[in-house]
């Protein structure tokens, strides 16, 4: 029986019933951790993700599911797959005392780690290390990011992995600096109806 719903009609045949077909590619778009800076001198944090079918994509839905109506300096993005989690501890239990030493003999490369120093709220920035593995990351990390707070998670994303914004970017964010636009008094609608209406006269 044929449906009457549109959105049914349109979709393409996938096969016959019963039957199972393998996806194709982009049939499903990837996830993205998205990093954002408000202000120039603070701290990127995590502030959510977009679904995208790539890297540059993801950064322009990025901009605009993220920073539209707040002022923000810059942003990056990371493929999810590409960040790697720590364990995530409770209490008073500090992640890096969980931590063990890793050595690689891969060449080193920057990675940018954050922290989770509160449940329930977003990763910030913590600093950058050079390791050789997301293992050998977090170990460096302890070694020299851990100030003894209690940190309940950390992420390692390699820096080549991360889409940054880069100095030709920066435009992006230039705003007017009075949105005036967006006040209904600025239009003067209650001056222009009574010039009229005294125009009648």
């Amino acid at each position: 029986m044929k449906s009457l719903d549109p959105r049914v009609v349109r979709l393409p045949l996938t096969g016959k019933a019963g039957q199972i077909n393998p996806k194709v590619p982009y049939d499903q778009f990837g996830t993205f951790e998205v990093f954002v800076q408000s202000k120039e001198g603070k701290l990127f944090q995590h502030e959510g993700i977009v679904h995208a079918p790539d890297l540059e994509l993801a950064y322009v839905l990025a901009k605009e599911t993220f920073t539209r109506r707040f002022t923000c300096n810059s942003l990056y993005v990371a493929e999810t797959r590409n960040v790697f989690v720590s364990l995530l501890t409770e209490g008073n239990i500090n992640v890096y005392d969980l931590i063990e030493s890793a050595h690689s003999s891969q060449a080193k490369v920057p990675y940018e780690i954050y922290h989770l120093p509160k449940r329930g709220k977003q990763h910030i920035y913590a600093g950058s290390v050079m390791a050789g593995s997301p293992e050998e990351a977090m170990s460096e990390a302890k070694e020299k990011l851990n100030q003894g707070k209690v940190i309940y998670n950390v992420w390692a994303i390699a820096a080549d992995q991360i889409r940054f914004t880069t100095p030709e970017d920066q435009e992006l964010w230039i705003t007017l600096p009075e949105k005036k636009y967006r006040d209904a008094a600025e239009y003067k609608g209650g001056d222009k109806l009574n010039d009229f209406l005294n125009s009648k006269n």
